[in-house]
């Protein structure tokens, strides 16, 4: 259930019979899951439906051609597409509808909200959404495509189009429905041959990989997933003094709008009604001592609680003595003013999913109110006296019995206002990675400042001659994305928010794309922020801020939860945003007094270092100072820390003096053990054969002493580094501060390589011992020099053939 936590707190403390045969199709690709690092940074600029082989309209033509029907290879009618975390003790038979019954349609008279009708599926929420879809044809033709039909051209094939995380994805389906008794199981039409909703619900069960994943949700989620729009969410108790005229535009706009009562449990709705197939259900689990259902069909006259029989989830519904449930998803279908004796009354039209159960209190259907009303009035509020589902009810009743209510606008337009806006939007996706980019909130200082930054700049202030302050109006949407998908892998929605800080004008990091640091959200508070961290798919608020550069960091509540995102950014005026973007560089920086040097390996010509402060070009001689040279060698040669370095080189490596890794190993080994304020045991075999890899140019498996002393040169630059992060001196480092250590040593790297690092050397604790950070610098450092090497014109761009790709094999 969602819980919200309150920003402010986390504030303080710093998505005909033919015969069969099976053709592939499409489905919904991997996404980015919990799975691993490479397959998130693999997927994520992938297409959420991956053609395997061909669309709908050639898999449509193919099957007249072959006079065969459809089957869908990935949503198979079995137990596989139904369920994950429970067996039924019954078969349900899969069916088309022409085996169901006869002169099956796929739509009748047009599709509306009566035609839908709750089963056995606790997914309320979802079909209270398509009620409201019903109202917008426009929309509704968008997502159910009417050239589909049972008469013309039938091959058992259909489709459905919905939003997802910024794209339109078209979800092709066979017209297989799982029935018992010749019934259907889940959602079906008020007409028993209408099989519209009901194949559009198994189209959305596809999209999320079953039909048990939609158990359980929040209206809203099915209602983005229609429209694309944006959502809002109110507390009845706290609405606006408007809200009449907020739900009044709503429904004018074509925005679809949905309410219900809380149970004191959040709001995920998933009940569903009392029916015959459940009730036998329940029968056979109780027969077969099934633990997973113990719940008999007992008498609840007299009684308010009764069960929802449901096959998912199997839950109690709490019908009120009005007729209302708490704890369900109702369709908010018309907004009405009306006379009643001489005076203005409001009211509102609502529809239960479940086409039946229904409000018994004033202008309720059969209630004394509408004998005031007269013909052409009934006409035009399309009163009717039928056990529908849907009922009229008078706004105050409205306000004192439902809690909260569900808006999706089609644009961002604020619902308070008169007149239509234009508005820009930017949608960016990211990702949490678990020890690179999963801060946490600003409850978690260290790790905050690691969330993924997005740098918005508002340009222009709003066009609004009444208002005179100079702000610009825009909304943040951050929706998590693909958690309902991976609930059979344990997945649940993450607690989510964000918050916006200023980048000032005098701040160095203004203009820049460069990652913001620990100290800056130190000492700066944040400019506006969500309200609350809560666990919906999507959160989103308005803000009106003056025109500046904004940095949006979205975050989890709790740190090192790992998953993807979309950031949605909408605007009235001209605004830009993007992430931060980390130029792939070796820049040399002075800080912490840190110089790299730069090793250029060339057995002829002996070895060159170039400092800090110097650079050389490919193919160009470099000229230093013979005499500097000369006195730093023999300052080198003749300190005792040399003889002793080179000796124990030399009984090591014997005449040759060359060294193998376990003979390198060796010698690390025995200087580290002289650092007694460094913590580690050493160097691991695999390590030093990394080393020699990446430091032999002539293919003989060993280095000499000069490329080992420049290796040791490196080593001994990146141990200060090491040390310097190692505040606890544990020998270890937090995986967090690996993108600042980075950084010191000179390299600049993408967010993406960040997290393949995490990935590669952190342990399971997200922490970086000294030998994998060694490691991982030696790694990074011949990269680069790899690079350089082949980027003749300096431009930044190589391209290699076959065998120049072999010699940047050892590196990875």
């Amino acid at each position: 259930m969602p819980t919200a936590i309150n920003a402010a707190v986390a504030q303080q403390t710093a998505a005909g019979s033919l015969s069969s045969a099976t053709i592939s199709t499409t489905t919904e690709g991997a996404g980015g899951g919990t799975g691993g690092i490479y397959s998130a940074i693999i997927s994520r600029n992938q297409p959420i439906i991956k053609v395997k082989e061909k669309t709908y309209e050639e898999l449509h033509k193919k099957c007249l051609e072959k006079n065969i029907l459809y089957e869908d290879p990935d949503f198979p009618p079995n137990e596989s597409s139904l369920f994950y975390s429970q067996k039924i003790p019954i078969k349900f038979e899969w069916k088309r509808p022409r085996e169901i019954c006869e002169n099956p349609r796929f739509i009748i008279g047009g599709a509306n909200r009566t035609d839908i009708c709750q089963g056995e599926l606790g997914d309320c929420w979802f079909l209270a959404a398509i009620a409201c879809l019903t109202l917008n044809k426009k929309l509704l033709c968008r997502v159910i495509p009417h050239d589909q039909s049972f008469i013309h051209n039938y091959a058992g094939i259909f489709h459905f189009q919905f939003w997802r995380y910024g794209d339109w994805v078209d979800v092709v389906i066979d017209d297989c429905l799982p029935t018992y008794n010749n019934q259907l199981v889940f959602t079906k039409s008020s007409q028993r041959n209408e099989f519209w909703s009901a194949l559009l619900e198994k189209a959305y069960a596809k999209l999320h990989g079953s039909y048990e994943a939609l158990k359980g949700g929040n209206t809203t989620e099915a209602m983005e997933d229609f429209t694309g729009g944006v959502t809002e969410f109110y507390e009845i108790k706290d609405a606006p003094k408007d809200i009449y005229k907020i739900m009044k535009h709503a429904i004018d706009r074509g925005s679809l709008m949905a309410s219900s009562i809380d149970d004191n449990l959040g709001f995920s709705y998933g009940s569903a009604p009392r029916s015959h197939i459940g009730e036998l259900i329940a029968r056979m689990v109780k027969n077969l001592e099934n633990a997973q259902m113990t719940h008999s069909t007992a008498d609840y006259q007299g009684t308010d609680e009764r069960p929802a029989w449901t096959i998912v989830p199997m839950q109690f519904e709490t019908r009120m003595s009005c007729g209302l449930v708490k704890g369900h998803a109702y369709s908010v279908t018309a907004v009405e003013e009306t006379t009643f004796k001489g005076e203005k009354l409001r009211l509102v039209r609502l529809r239960n999913p479940w086409g039946q159960v229904e409000w018994n209190g004033p202008w309720s259907d059969k209630s004394e109110e509408w004998n005031f009303v007269n013909e052409a009035e009934k006409i035009r509020l399309q009163h009717k006296i039928a056990e529908d589902g849907e009922f009229w009810i008078s706004f105050e009743d409205f306000m004192r019995y439902f809690t909260k209510l569900e808006i999706c606008n089609l644009t961002p337009d604020t619902l308070e206002a008169d007149k239509l806006q234009t508005w820009t939007v930017s949608v960016n996706e990211g990702r949490w990675v678990r020890g690179c980019s999963a801060g946490g909130c600003r409850n978690y200082p260290d790790t905050f400042w690691t969330n993924p930054q997005y740098r918005l700049k508002l340009l222009e202030e709003d066009d609004d001659p009444e208002d005179e302050e100079v702000v610009c109006s825009f909304l943040v949407a951050l929706m998590q994305k693909n958690r309902r998908k991976e609930r059979k892998l344990g997945a649940n929605l993450y607690t989510i928010g964000f918050a916006i800080y200023e980048v000032p004008a005098l701040d160095f990091m203004h203009g820049t794309k460069h990652h913001l640091q620990k100290d800056f959200f130190l000492y700066n508070a944040s400019k506006a922020r969500s309200k609350t961290y809560i666990n919906m798919r999507e959160i989103s608020e308005r803000f009106r801020l003056p025109p500046s550069e904004y940095v949006i960091i979205p975050s989890t509540y709790e740190p090192h939860q790992e998953g993807e995102f979309i950031l949605r950014v909408f605007s009235e005026k001209r605004s830009l945003s993007e992430e931060h973007i980390h130029l792939i560089a070796n820049q040399l920086l002075h800080k912490y007094s840190f110089s790299p040097i730069i090793f250029v390996s060339d057995r002829a010509n002996s070895n060159k270092e170039l400092t800090a402060d110097e650079d050389a070009k490919d193919g160009e001689k470099t000229h230093v100072d013979e005499k500097k040279v000369s006195a730093t060698t023999k300052a080198r040669e003749g300190s005792e820390e040399e003889k002793q370095f080179r000796n124990i080189f030399r009984q090591i490596a014997g005449d040759d003096m060359e060294i193998n890794a376990e003979e390198l190993r060796n010698v690390l080994n025995n200087v580290v053990k002289k650092h007694k304020d460094l913590k580690t045991e050493g160097f691991e075999l695999e390590s030093c054969r990394s080393m020699i890899a990446l430091m032999d140019t002539d293919g003989s498996g060993k280095i000499n002493f000069d490329e080992f002393r420049h290796l040791w040169d490196k080593i001994k630059s990146w141990q200060k580094i090491f040390k310097h992060y190692d505040t606890d001196h544990s020998g270890t480092i937090n995986s967090y501060e690996m993108r600042n250590a980075v950084n010191d040593a000179g390299f600049r790297l993408n967010n993406q390589l960040y997290d393949i690092i995490t990935m590669r050397y952190a342990d399971k604790n997200m922490n970086i011992d000294f030998d994998s950070f060694i490691c991982c610098f030696v790694r990074l450092d011949a990269m680069f020099r790899a690079f350089h090497a082949f980027d003749k014109d300096g431009d930044g761009i190589i391209k290699l053939n076959v065998l120049e790709v072999n010699c940047f094999t050892p590196i990875f």
